[in-house]
């Protein structure tokens, strides 16, 4: 066998260098015969091309197959990562306008409790300031916020604070830039108030609770819950009719006040200087002339 084989190599090795010096040539004149045919028999050369055509149609749709697959799955991806920028975008958008709208909320709120501090017009001759309330003071044994008006401001110790539903306390201390108001339900808070239509008069007292108590009401009274409790004007450390709140309950033993302040949602007070010893001088002096 291996006699044959090396036979075979050395019979068709000069054949094979012949094809190799000669193999170029061969191929031009191959070529320059199949011009030459095509030239000769043009229906021949066309229905051999149809044959080779046909031939090879289904081996190029076989193997257009994978690449319409690729082509499709490259749009695919290119789709898919355009639908993820576009909901990045989206996403986006959406957190700007929540933002938004977190922020409008925000400022319809602060614009109804303006709305609401502008109820409660001071007197013609007062002086008053609007201050947001900064902190919270209040704790086991006091009721305090701070706002956010000093003596720069022309606020002072005394001043009464207001909020857009009634009285909320007054000013006990005054820096530059910051004053402390003690609310009327601290436990040292003692207000002099009216109750009712028949003008019973009393002392609101704070206890650190959300309803105050209603102290010193005469023997015999006629107070019932929901009656309208103001302040007297009497001690003069506050002016009378300032509203305050409402009975809230009557027993034996107390009469509680429900506050008309929303304490839960006190973020602007007005601060008034009523100027009580220039409203109460003209009064001592026409009662010093009746008595006369």
């Amino acid at each position: 066998m291996p006699k044959r084989s090396g036979t075979v190599a050395r019979l068709t090795s000069p054949v094979r260098a012949l094809v190799q010096r000669f193999g170029f040539l061969l191929l031009i004149a191959a070529t320059i015969a199949t011009l030459a045919l095509g030239k000769a028999d043009t229906l021949l050369v066309e229905r051999a091309r149809i044959m080779v055509v046909d031939s090879m149609a289904p081996v190029v749709a076989l193997l257009s197959e994978p690449v319409q697959g690729v082509e499709q799955a490259m749009t695919g991806l290119r789709e898919l990562a355009e639908v993820r920028q576009i909901n990045e975008s989206l996403r986006a958008e959406n957190e700007r306008l929540m933002a938004w709208h977190h922020k409008a909320r925000q400022l319809e709120a602060e614009n109804t409790r303006l709305r609401q501090l502008l109820n409660l017009p001071p007197d013609p001759g007062a002086r008053y300031v609007s201050a947001r309330v900064i902190g919270d003071n209040s704790g086991a044994f006091a009721r305090s916020v701070l706002v956010a008006a000093g003596t720069e401001d022309g606020t002072a110790e005394g001043h009464v604070a207001l909020s857009g539903e009634g009285l909320a306390g007054r000013v006990v201390e005054a820096g530059e830039r910051a004053a402390r108001v003690m609310l009327i339900t601290d436990i040292s808070s003692r207000i002099p108030v009216s109750v009712g239509l028949t003008g019973e008069r009393a002392v609101m007292a704070g206890d650190n609770s959300a309803q105050p108590r209603v102290l010193y009401l005469p023997p015999g009274h006629q107070v019932a819950p929901g009656d309208r409790v103001v302040t007297s004007g009497h001690g003069g450390v506050f002016p009378p009719d300032i509203p305050v709140g409402v009975v809230a309950a009557v027993s034996e033993q107390s009469v509680r006040l429900r506050p008309y302040v929303d304490w839960t949602r006190l973020d602007y007070l007005r601060l008034v200087d009523y100027d009580l010893p220039g409203l109460i001088a003209p009064l001592t002096d026409g009662q010093a002339a009746a008595d006369e």
